[in-house]
């Protein structure tokens, strides 16, 4: 473990979208050993770690306006490949590799990095986790995710589940390592505001259909008449053509043009911390925005509106106290958190968050000191254990059985000249143009 006249902790994050980029980024200084969180979040602090960002090239990868709305910085920011990140990997030193993707995505890099990292003497600490609530597939999620050094949980329920999934198929669990989500803070509710404020968080697929979204949308312009001395906002998760860790095919912006909100209606983007320092209300369906708002104490609801469901996400929030309709909100019914619920949640509002990444900060101080450095990853999925499920999640990501790069693999030695950045703006221009409005499209002319 470095110590504070040695050089600073190497972190390197990789990240697919602006969520992740947020959660890796944020988790990194969480988990940095040296400088306790209170250091680390404080901007004239000398931090004791340096961090490197890559992000990883597809469908979802931020654009500018995204990063800066995260607000997270990097010593350095660049976009790449899968091969290009294992290569960065082979060629530079790190301490601390975050692994900030989706399941199958970590699952690739894992065996690319053992790959890359063959007859090393040494290597950093891979850590992974989930962005928010895990609601569904965990046991594939998991097992994905297996093989990294730390499996970090964001509550106390999802260690235990972690650890029972795993020990449940016979794979090493002690990777499970309890924590909470990074981005929690701000500061405590203390009474309304003026005027009050009614903010409904979106999520980009959830509910995943016209019909359910127009229904919540006009909930919301109604709760805005019925309270004109109120304002009401509705918060954005991105802009139309940008994509965020799930595709949103039914942006809320087009939705909203065909109805005439009232004066008091408004719609907002930004730092969800930074809205949720005005907020009164904050209703949603399932976003992990409800556990930023319950860790502030801030009355918060998740609808019922479209029912109590697993594709909805809101299934998880069962037995906190929230759930409530906004027929219900209308009548002038707050919501009342089970305090019992909340602290199995990793929300901390019992004022324990100062200490919730000492394990994690602990566990990664003893592996970087450990004599001989760290032994290959182990991933619970081979190519004998999975021969029918592994080799077309490397493959993805242009990888063999092995984690090697296959010939012809997309890589480059140098950043692409003025024609490939044209021909990749179009390229990705024309597939979210696909995926938003040419698809939706034939999905309901099957329907017919």
């Amino acid at each position: 473990m470095p110590s504070s006249t040695s050089k600073p902790t190497r972190i390197a994050v990789l990240a697919d979208s602006d969520t992740r980029w947020k959660w890796g980024a944020l988790t990194a200084a969480r988990i940095a050993p040296g400088p306790s969180m209170e250091a680390a979040e404080r901007e004239d602090a000398q931090v004791g770690f340096e961090l490197s960002g890559f992000l990883l090239r597809g469908r979802a990868t931020p654009t500018a306006r995204q990063l800066a709305e995260v607000g997270v910085t990097a010593d350095s920011l660049r976009e790449v490949t899968s091969v290009e990140f294992l290569r960065a990997m082979a060629e530079e030193e790190y301490d601390v590799l975050v692994l900030a993707l989706v399941g199958g995505g970590v699952q690739a890099m894992l065996h690319g990095l053992k790959h890359a990292w063959a007859g090393r003497t040494s290597r950093p600490v891979v850590v992974t986790g989930y962005v928010g609530v895990v609601y569904e597939k965990l046991a594939d999620g998991l097992l994905l995710r297996h093989g990294a050094d730390l499996v970090l949980a964001n509550s106390r329920q999802d260690a235990e589940r972690f650890r029972a999934v795993y020990d449940g198929v016979g794979a090493d669990a002690s990777s499970v390592t309890e924590v909470a989500l990074p981005f929690l803070g701000g500061e405590t509710y203390e009474g309304e505001h003026d005027p009050y404020t009614v903010v409904f968080a979106v999520q980009p697929s959830v509910p995943d259909n016209r019909r359910d979204r127009v229904h919540l949308l006009d909930r919301l312009i109604r709760h805005a008449r019925l309270h004109p001395e109120r304002e009401v906002l509705l918060k954005l998760r991105s802009r139309p053509g940008e994509h965020t860790t799930h595709i949103e095919e039914l942006p809320y912006q087009k939705l909203v043009q065909r109805l005439d909100p009232p004066a008091n209606f408004r719609l907002v983007y930004g730092n969800m911390g930074e809205v949720l320092d005005r907020t009164d209300l904050l209703v949603t369906i399932s976003s992990t925005a409800a556990l930023e708002s319950l860790h502030r104490r801030i009355p918060t609801v998740v609808l019922t509106d479209l029912g109590i469901r697993e594709v909805l996400g809101n299934h998880h929030f069962v037995g906190s106290g929230c759930l409530a309709s906004w027929d219900q909100l209308d009548a002038g019914h707050r919501p009342v958190p089970d305090e019992e619920w909340v602290a199995r949640q990793g929300v901390a509002a019992d004022g324990t968050y100062a200490t919730a990444f000492d394990a994690a900060r602990e566990r990664i101080a003893e592996l970087l000191a450990k004599p001989g450095g760290l032994g290959p990853l182990t991933p619970y999925y081979t190519p004998v254990t999975a021969p029918g499920y592994l080799p077309g999640i490397l493959a993805r990501h242009h990888l063999g059985p092995d984690g090697a790069p296959l010939p012809g693999a997309p890589a480059h030695d140098k950043e692409p000249g003025p024609v490939r950045q044209i021909v990749r703006r179009a390229a990705r221009g024309a597939y979210r143009h696909g995926v938003q409005r040419v698809a939706p499209v034939i999905r309901r002319m099957g329907e017919l």
